[in-house]
């Protein structure tokens, strides 16, 4: 009796070191749903907003649109979330993996990889709230140097390490807006634009960033160019930041900002019309307090700047996407 008391007991034992390591590890929900690609095929691009525009290793351009996450391979465009989702996607980022990210304004985020499906056909894993997402209304997406994925939502921040989400709300520090752009600069440090304060986090803490006689609220963009300043985009116009001191060029509303191979400075703001108006700002005249600014084009409204391989600016529109060449203005409509 007493060679089965102990054996018993050392069950017992085991069982409750299985159970407090259980407990010490926040795992996904295993019936986080998968979605199969259903790819629809056209020639032409969105005929609607078109608020985020990437390139992948391979070369393809991803539109984040009204109408779905759309992919241009040079030839056509393939629309891979189809009926998926009738929400508006706002964001796509491709990771290190090769996995694609897509943030919805209303339905979370939807990761396309190669495995996600149990056939380990190509397909897409849906987070929402549900899986630990702050929240299921997400802006902006960005991948820091670890690998961690961060999503900024309406009222915080997910930060996902490939098992469990970490989430950052006002009990943190962060505001209770829209956190509508992420980055991490060369010392390590995270910026976020949010429509109320700029927000620096040091990995412990997050602060408001603040200079005196300049609002910096309801910021869009920012942007770490090549020097090391800090570029903002909002409310208060385009500023940068160089360490020590501000440098504003334009009051007026400035939505995205963006930094070419050559060090030009792009953006996409208001103009004394009312307009918003795709500007360079030429690399070279930077180090005046009033560089030389080239006006591409205007529309009723633009959003997100990409610089293709080939040299070429892509930017979003109200009314879908466009490419200009240096010379040429196309767009891509039906």
């Amino acid at each position: 009796m007493m060679k089965y008391a102990k054996l018993f007991a050392l069950f017992l034992l085991i069982v409750f070191c299985s159970f407090c390591n259980a407990q010490n590890k926040t795992k996904l929900p295993t019936d986080n749903t998968r979605y199969e690609t259903k790819e629809v095929i056209a020639s032409y691009g969105p005929n609607t907003s078109v608020r985020t525009i990437r390139q992948d290793r391979k070369g393809n351009i991803w539109l984040a649109s009204n109408e779905g996450i759309i992919r241009y391979d040079g030839k056509s465009f393939a629309n891979i979330t189809g009926k998926m989702s009738s929400d508006r996607f706002f964001s796509v980022l491709e990771d290190r993996k090769g996995n694609f990210w897509c943030g919805t304004y209303g339905s979370g985020v939807y990761c396309y990889d190669r495995k996600s499906l149990p056939t380990g056909q190509a397909g897409f894993q849906h987070f929402t709230t549900k899986q630990g997402l702050v929240n299921n209304q997400v802006s902006t997406i960005y991948e820091d140097k670890s690998g961690n994925i961060w999503f900024g939502a309406n009222g915080g921040v997910s930060r996902y390490d490939g098992k469990s989400f970490r989430n950052f709300t006002t009990e943190e520090g962060l505001s209770n807006n829209d956190v509508n752009s992420i980055i991490e600069d060369k010392t390590g440090r995270f910026w976020f634009g949010t429509r109320g304060y700029v927000y620096v986090y040091d990995g412990k803490t997050f602060t408001v960033f603040t200079s005196s006689g300049i609002s910096l609220t309801n910021i869009w963009s920012i942007i770490e160019d090549r020097k090391g300043n800090i570029w903002l985009g909002g409310g208060a116009g385009l500023l940068r930041y160089d360490g020590s001191t501000f440098t504003n060029f334009t009051t007026k509303h400035v939505g995205y900002v963006y930094e070419d191979k050559k060090g030009n400075i792009w953006t996409s703001g208001t103009n004394d019309n009312r307009m918003f108006t795709l500007s360079r700002y030429d690399e070279k005249s930077l180090s005046n307090k009033k560089p030389t600014v080239t006006e591409i084009t205007q529309s009723l409204n633009l959003f997100g700047i990409l610089e293709a391989n080939d040299g070429s600016i892509w930017f979003g529109a109200f009314d879908g996407v466009y490419r200009y060449d240096g010379n040429i203005i196309t767009n891509f409509k039906r």
